[in-house]
């Protein structure tokens, strides 16, 4: 019986945060086939291995903790960096920015290495709490204070690059 109720609360919560899942497999893979394909491939390992989660309280790090693998799988099997375009970009938002400052932001993330690129998603398009950010990476969570710390550091430089070229 629990198993039942252990696969439903899981069908639910992928149900719920769908687009929350394809944004953060589409931050690393940057195409829409492959962040798809990154989904479906981490639904399919989580129903696999649902009976490894003992408590359901720590469902979202642990599904973002596959998310994220079969994400960084994909990279580096396919060995390739697909470059957004302004379309897929738009699609992602549900808010209306200034497409000029989104894309400058995208540009600049898409700059930082993987591993400051994911503390950024994780934390401010996500809004997971740097406890939950360090289970997912399986980091340290001083490591990912520090790699948060860098990648703000980067950005604000990058982004005022590109403010002193436009």
């Amino acid at each position: 019986m629990g198993e039942i109720n252990a696969e439903k609360h899981f069908v639910e919560y992928i149900t719920s945060h769908k687009e929350s899942h394809y944004r953060l497999a589409y931050s690393y893979v940057k195409n829409v086939e492959d962040a798809l394909d990154v989904v479906q491939e981490s639904i399919y390992k989580a129903i696999s291995t649902l009976s490894t989660l003992k408590n359901p309280e720590y469902l979202k790090t642990w599904f973002y903790k596959i998310l994220v693998n079969t994400s960084l799988d994909l990279l580096r099997k396919r060995k390739k960096l697909v470059v957004m375009d302004e379309e897929a970009l738009s699609g992602l938002d549900s808010e209306v920015f200034d497409r000029y400052e989104e894309i400058d932001l995208q540009n600049a993330l898409d700059r930082l290495p993987v591993s400051y690129r994911s503390v950024v998603v994780l934390r401010f398009f996500e809004d997971l709490k740097i406890e939950d950010i360090a289970a997912v990476l399986d980091e340290n969570v001083n490591t990912v204070k520090t790699r948060l710390y860098k990648a703000l550091k980067m950005l604000r430089i990058e982004m005022d690059d590109c403010d002193q070229e436009g």
